[in-house]
């Protein structure tokens, strides 16, 4: 196409190229982080210029997620805003709440703990509004759970999760993993009842995946685990030495931490210390390859329970106290950051109500538009500055308005304000303002220069005077329009736009004029 860079490819719902997309997040899932971004680069570029920029938005969701997977936390963060950008200026309230989610999660890894406690409240709030799209709220109920997870709010995590379960099954050894974990943590603070609860439950969960498929070692070596902690020492010691060379191999490395765990709390039951602190100091080697922050104060506690064992001395005594106040002051962060969610949501939960309040306010009741109020808002917002170049003002009368409801009542003249105004806001984008300006005339404010503003304004125009609004009544409307120019005033503004409106009328009506 002369003129055109893009390639003459139709854009589907899904994005023509989302093959190159999941591909892209296939790589950084199995941990070929540095191929993710190679093609991310690539791809974006084909995406670009085929005009598909659903797959565009998906390729630098899995560059983010390769920079998580990378520890690449500045330079994720920074992909995640654009795409919280991206979700706002489209209008999207569940890509927003997984966005905000995702970035929660980069700033509990930079230790960003206020920001990521607000970005999780703003999260909560977008999540428990009604949405239609099951499989998108689904998306970013998983990533609230991560992000929870990466704090250590097993609570929050495992709360999330058993709504997912509502939905899916697929999140089912992930919670199976939290609650793992979870119990863990409270058995080393000594509330040993609460954490065997919880891992008899990640114990139920993961049984049924490791009978189905004795070849999931990844199940295994979470099973043996819990197992062990229970301690059911026989089919944990088992299932343990079954999944470590595999999981070792394979280079999976969180399994293999829990296998070598699992096979180290065996040992020790068994007398066997010396063999137990060393799968111990294995996990603990394997954790150079990143991992979950609560991993490590895991593993060190245990090591240090087993040097206590392995030598009652005053040192190992002095250590091993020192550690169990670590781990009770590691707990009681955690339940700071609890705490500071909580406090994050019931504020975002507070300016929401009161945003709705004032969108109520500035809410035509009738058409559902905005009012007079919020007119002279906009007017006011262009003469402060806040509101600038490129825009266009429509002004859209209802032609002989006045005879309809004298002819049919005003029932029926409501239902055409009704009908008009739904019109108006089909062919609104989310930078635009349509309003009710008084009786039968509606303002649009308008992204934009002259150009597009005439289009919109016949577009608008042609589809009042095809639709059948009145039966036997063609309903027809006139449009006015006036740009924004440098030092315009917002009044100077409605004026341009109303002459034009009557020249409009003045020609003959059902007409556009600018």
């Amino acid at each position: 196409m002369e003129g055109d860079s893009r390639l003459p490819v139709p854009v589907t719902a899904f994005g023509p190229l989302h093959l190159l997309a999941t591909r892209v997040h296939r790589l950084a899932n199995t941990g070929r982080c540095h191929d993710a971004l190679a093609a991310a680069d690539a791809y974006l570029e084909i995406a670009r210029r085929c005009g598909d920029n659903r797959t565009a938005h998906f390729l630098l969701q899995g560059k983010m997620y390769a920079n998580l997977h990378m520890g690449r936390f500045r330079e994720g963060a920074e992909l995640a805003d654009r795409l919280l950008n991206a979700h706002r200026a489209a209008g999207s309230p569940m890509g927003e709440a997984k966005t905000l989610c995702d970035l929660a999660h980069f700033d509990v890894l930079r230790s960003r703990y206020v920001d990521a406690m607000r970005n999780l409240a703003r999260a909560a709030v977008l999540l428990d509004a009604p949405h239609p799209g099951r499989n998108r709220r689904t998306s970013a109920l998983c990533s609230f759970a991560e992000a929870a997870t990466a704090a250590e709010m097993y609570e929050t995590a495992s709360a999330t999760y058993d709504q997912l379960s509502e939905a899916t099954s697929a999140f089912d050894l992930v919670h199976a993993m939290t609650l793992l974990y979870w119990g863990l943590r409270l058995d080393h603070i000594g509330r040993h009842d609460e954490g065997a609860s919880r891992l008899r439950r990640s114990a139920a969960i993961t049984r049924p995946y490791v009978e189905e498929r004795p070849d999931d070692v990844v199940a295994a070596a979470m099973l043996a685990l819990a197992l062990a902690k229970l301690g059911d020492l026989i089919p944990a010691e088992k299932l343990a030495r079954e999944a470590i060379m595999p999981l070792r191999v394979a280079e999976d490395h969180q399994p293999a931490r829990m296998a070598h765990l699992a096979l180290g709390i065996v040992l020790r039951a068994q007398g066997q210390l010396a063999e137990a602190r060393r799968e111990f100091v294995a996990a603990r080697e394997l954790c150079e390859f990143g991992g979950r922050p609560d991993e490590k104060p895991i593993i060190r506690y245990e090591l240090a329970r087993t040097a206590l064992e392995i030598e009652e001395s005053q040192s190992v005594r002095d250590m091993f106290d020192a550690i169990e106040v670590q781990t009770r002051e590691l707990w009681r962060v955690r339940l700071q950051r609890l705490a500071m969610l909580r406090q994050a949501r019931q504020q975002e939960e507070a300016e929401a109500a009161r945003a709705r309040a004032e969108r109520e306010i500035l809410r035509d009741p009738l058409t559902g538009l905005g009012n007079r109020r919020r007119f002279d808002l906009l007017l006011n917002r262009i003469d402060s500055g806040r509101l600038a170049a490129p825009l266009v003002l429509l002004l859209v009368d209802i032609d002989y308005f006045k005879a309809v409801n004298d002819a049919y009542s005003h029932s029926v003249g409501d239902r055409a304000l009704r009908e008009v105004a739904h019109i108006l806001r089909a062919h609104c984008r989310v930078e635009d303002v349509p309003v009710r300006y008084a009786g039968d005339e509606f303002t649009l404010f308008l992204r934009g220069d002259l150009t597009v503003g005439r289009e919109v304004a016949e577009r608008i125009r042609t589809a009042v005077a095809r639709t059948d609004i009145i039966p036997g009544v063609k309903l027809t409307v006139s449009v006015g329009l006036a740009t924004l120019t440098d030092g315009m005033s917002g009044d100077a503004l409605f004026r341009q736009a109303d002459d034009r409106l009557y020249a409009a009328k003045f020609s003959g009506r059902n007409t556009i004029a600018s």
